[in-house]
This record gives C-alpha cells, sequence and structure tokens, in this order.
C-alpha cells in the first residue's frame, strides 16, 4: 500500500514527464508518447515509468532514443519540480504494450 505523498509524487512526475514529452512529440509529426504510469520508490531514489508510443513500430526505437537522453529529461524535470521535491528521482522507462496486448485479444476473439 503506497503512502499518501508517494501517490502524489507519483501523480506530480507522471502529469509533468506527459508535459515533456508534448513538447517534445510536437517537434516529430505523427508521433505520439503517453506516460501511463509512474511508480517511485519509497525512497525517493527511482521512478519507474512506462511509456505508450503511436505508432507502436517505432516504440523501440524511441525508448532506445529516451534511455539515451535520460539525463537531459531528469534534468528537465527538475527544473519543474525542483520547488516540490528536495530529490529528483533517478529515471527508468519502460514499454507498456498493453494496449498492444488489448487489440491482439479482440482479433483474437472476433475470429
Amino acid at each position: 500500500m503506497e503512502s499518501n505523498r508517494l501517490q502524489k509524487i507519483n501523480r506530480l512526475i507522471l502529469k509533468e514527464l506527459s508535459e515533456i514529452f508534448l513538447l517534445e512529440t510536437k517537434k516529430m509529426p505523427g508521433v505520439l508518447i503517453s506516460v501511463t504510469k509512474v511508480r517511485v520508490s519509497p525512497d525517493l531514489g527511482v521512478a519507474h515509468a512506462h511509456l505508450s508510443f503511436f505508432p507502436s513500430e517505432k516504440a523501440n526505437d524511441l525508448l532506445e532514443n529516451i534511455n539515451n537522453n535520460i539525463k537531459s529529461i531528469r534534468f528537465e524535470l527538475g527544473k519543474r519540480v525542483g520547488q516540490q521535491m528536495r530529490v529528483i528521482p533517478n529515471l527508468m522507462f519502460y514499454l507498456d504494450d498493453s494496449l498492444d496486448y488489448m487489440e491482439n485479444i479482440e482479433n483474437l476473439l472476433k475470429k
């Protein structure tokens, strides 16, 4: 069970990461990145963020690019939440393929 404080920090980081990726994807037409879930460790040292990509064919390339630029993303996050948080957690990004999984199940059920 997560504490109320952790839940607020999860929502704050999710909101700010979403805005960061929204601004960055405006530069790349035809690409959409959504932050679906953020879980911060109890010591606030690590934030695990799950990302969903559209189109999903580019997901692995985009995730690799994001993982190569973690430092700049963390810096941007720090500028945005520096007033609310003393320590900015290290970021770890994961691919959230739940939408592809649901689509696959729907296609199997239609057959």
